[in-house]
């Protein structure tokens, strides 16, 4: 039997598609191709991932995982000869529980339908992107995904308690903790967290839960320099008593393009400032968070720290701000561009960016530079858009005038996306010969045949 008829043998008709049928699905939600594959085998339970992974472990096939298809590094990208395991079928909620503030959840699961389904229990999954509505559970803690809220609750790992996944040769392992506190040895769940499915695929996990915030402050500010952006971060952290939820830098350019035609975004403040500031408290109060917000704008302008500001009167407006930030598809109007997502410490940015823009001009020509993200955790993101009939040459280019400085800053060349193959040829910068040898070592100690999503991160 060839590959779909043996996996079609394991897991049911239905749950294989063959290669033409692949051929006629997405390959992502930006990307403009289709999948390829030798096949596309959708489990709908663990058992049945186990059966695919040790047959395709015991034949030598390469095995791709893929979850919502929004990742930016091409992590879920598969060739003619491999397998494609999508848990799509994996999608259910199968406990939430609100005395212990956990969900127990299928990897294919998407985040805003966690989001939708806790909030009904009156709680929170932290966790939140802009592409809420496609992302799944599975995918976010296999790339670690970050997003608009790490300044108060920490990345995907951190909202993870257990969590199930499938070894190479199909074996199960299942860490299902429910406990915040569980210091009994090795912490098993780290090794697949942000692993990008090279070292087992996650199929079905316990997740951390706060209690839903009953109130929400917002305000759009404008600023006059980046040494009062990171003034006003520590202001607004510090005056609002550990309910700083969100700090979204935009640089003028991205602010101009998201509230200009043909963006349908309304500017809140004046275009005129260098730099703008979302920023977001969560609270339980809604006159004493309101009282307390708005006295920390006041000071904050009072002391010079902001020259501008429109204040959130209503969840209309706040709604308004975020989708002001996550209108990043903007970037794709005249050109293409070269996405980007980076750490550096707060004090280095404006030394960074300013020379970047400098590097850029004399490397590549002409381009426009877009620069937003979750500042208040070190996490920028950069696009450089090129012409389209430019993309393919000048994108080397780019990519070296923004990744190389990084090394002097002891920066990261993936905040929160990941490596797949994009970034692979850059990890170094990030990584010395000694961590790179001890993730070669647990590569091949937990996938010695090379079966697991291969090529990418290493």
């Amino acid at each position: 039997m060839n590959t779909v008829e043996s996996l079609r043998a394991l897991i049911g008709e239905s749950a294989v598609l063959d290669a033409t049928d692949t051929a006629t699905r997405s390959a992502g939600v930006w990307r403009g191709d289709n999948l390829q594959a030798a096949a596309l085998a959708r489990p709908a339970t663990t058992a049945e991932v186990a059966k695919v992974l040790g047959w395709c472990h015991a034949n030598r096939i390469g095995v791709v995982t893929q979850g919502g298809l929004t990742g930016l590094v091409h992590g879920g990208d598969a060739t003619p000869e491999q397998v494609i395991i999508s848990l799509e079928r994996m999608r259910d909620i199968e406990e939430i529980d609100s005395l212990q503030r956990t969900a127990t959840v299928q990897a294919g699961v998407v985040l805003q339908t966690l989001q939708e389904a806790v909030e009904e229990h009156h709680l929170m999954f932290p966790l939140d992107l802009g592409a809420r509505g496609t992302a799944t559970i599975g995918g976010n803690a296999a790339t670690n995904a970050g997003g608009n809220r790490v300044i108060r609750y920490g990345m995907m790992r951190d909202m993870v308690l257990g969590l199930e996944a499938v070894m190479a040769d199909g074996t199960v392992v299942s860490s299902m903790n429910q406990l915040i506190k569980n210091n009994t040895g090795y912490d098993l769940r780290q090794l697949f967290i942000g692993s990008e499915g090279t070292l087992g695929v996650i199929t079905r996990l316990v997740l951390r839960l706060r209690e839903q915030p009953v109130t929400r402050n917002m305000a759009f500010v404008g600023l006059d320099s980046f040494d009062n952006v990171a003034a006003f971060l520590r202001h607004m952290d510090r005056a609002l008593g550990g309910t700083l939820s969100a700090f979204e830098a935009m640089w003028r350019d991205f602010y101009c393009l998201v509230t200009s035609p043909p963006a349908k975004g309304k500017p809140p403040i004046s275009q005129e400032y260098p730099f703008y500031v979302l920023v977001e408290s969560q609270g339980a109060d809604a006159e004493l968070d309101t009282l307390r917000f708005n006295n920390a704008m006041e000071s904050a302008y009072d002391s010079g720290l902001i020259v501008d500001a429109a204040i959130s009167q209503s969840e209309t407006d706040c709604h308004h701000f975020w989708e002001l930030r996550d209108d990043v598809e903007q970037a794709l109007n005249g050109g293409i561009p070269v996405i980007f997502d980076i750490s550096l410490p707060i004090a280095e940015m404006d030394s960074y960016t300013a020379a970047l823009g400098q590097s850029l001009d004399a490397a590549i020509g002409k381009h426009r530079l877009f620069i937003f993200g979750h500042l208040g955790d070190g996490n920028l993101h950069v696009a450089v858009q090129v012409q389209a009939e430019d993309y393919m040459r000048l994108r080397p280019l780019i990519e070296k005038q923004v990744y190389a400085p990084l090394a002097g800053f002891q920066g990261s060349v993936s905040a929160e996306h990941g490596i797949g193959l994009e970034k692979k040829p850059w990890l170094h910068i990030s990584r010395s010969e000694n961590e790179l040898a001890l993730m070669r070592s647990l590569k091949d100690a937990l996938d010695p045949r090379g079966i697991l999503n291969p090529g990418k991160v290493l």
